[in-house]
């Protein structure tokens, strides 16, 4: 007993933060090991590797475990964050590596363990044989459970901040720094500005879908270009008709909303669709009624 309080002592401890982004790392690396390998068969047929997919991706972890685990005692998260496994069953004050026992089985258990699910998976999702159904559902229970405890090892690893996994828990290995770690010294000015910038950005993430661009833009063009107030001359329909108020071009199925000015059915439509309160940026009339011009338009009036 006092020989593991001085193992304790004589251990760097490790963060539960840092245990966590090491298994992070080692999913990311998997998935970009995976994405590399299946961009090499976009110029085979479709669905090849459907059929071998659990034991493509079994073999591929087996590579990375023998030039990760079984030789550096350490996967690829946790040799970026200057740690290793240990072998926390040994009773000497020193670093002790992992036994060959337990390199093997650290394999079979993340390893073989995902394999057999994916496997089991394809294996009895079309079969409808009673006894394949019951060995399902001992296969579902199994995983069921297995889930379960996983999650009450997380919520130890929580308070005690030893064993990330079940499997380093039943193998009896821990993770520890390979070098000492010096404080990290953060100035408080620092962590102000990060906070602040954070939520301040927080904020404008919440804020900018609630501000309705479209509109604000109309409003702004309007101030920018502003409209006289139109003559007697210029007050009749047919005198505005030339180009669309929205897109300034000649308008396509041309359609007014109420006021001395002309859309294109689509500009108009879209718009209205999008913001039911919307107002014409020219002189800021409501939409009361969407109907199209009742008169003709003379193709002389495009040369005027």
């Amino acid at each position: 007993m006092a020989s593991s309080i001085e193992n304790e002592k004589n251990v760097d401890p490790v963060l539960r933060i840092s245990q966590l982004d090491a298994l992070e790392l080692n999913k990311a690396l998997e998935q970009l090991v995976w994405s590399q390998f299946t961009s090499c068969f976009h110029g085979f047929k479709p669905g090849m590797l459907a059929h071998f997919e659990p034991e493509v991706k079994a073999f591929l972890c087996l590579i990375l475990w023998r030039f990760t685990v079984y030789s550096k005692n350490a996967t690829v998260g946790q040799a970026i964050l200057n740690i290793r496994y240990k072998n926390n069953l040994s009773q000497t004050e020193k670093y002790q590596p992992l036994s060959k026992h337990q390199k093997l089985w650290y394999l079979i258990f993340t390893v073989g363990g995902r394999w057999l699910e994916e496997r089991c998976y394809d294996l009895f999702s079309n079969r409808q044989q009673q006894s394949l159904c019951k060995i399902k559902s001992y296969i579902t229970f199994g995983a069921g459970l297995l889930k379960l405890c996983g999650l009450v090892n997380f919520l130890i690893f929580l308070r005690k901040g030893t064993f990330a996994t079940l499997t380093e828990r039943i193998l009896g290995i821990r993770s520890v720094f390979c070098k000492p770690q010096s404080v990290r010294q953060v100035g408080f000015e620092y962590m102000n500005r990060e906070l602040l910038w954070h939520g301040f950005a927080e904020f404008l993430i919440y804020l900018l879908p609630l501000i309705n661009v479209q509109k604000l833009k109309l409003k702004i063009s309007s101030w920018c270009l502003p409209i006289a107030g139109l003559s007697n001359s210029e007050n009749s329909l047919a005198d505005h008709c030339r180009e669309c108020s929205l897109c300034g071009e000649w308008p396509t199925m041309p359609h007014s909303i109420g006021c001395p000015h002309v859309f294109c059915y689509y500009c108009i439509k879209s718009n209205y669709l999008f913001d039911m309160y919307f107002t014409c940026p020219k002189c800021d009339s409501e939409v009361h009624t969407l109907q199209p011009l009742k008169y003709k338009i003379e193709m002389t009036e495009l040369h005027v």
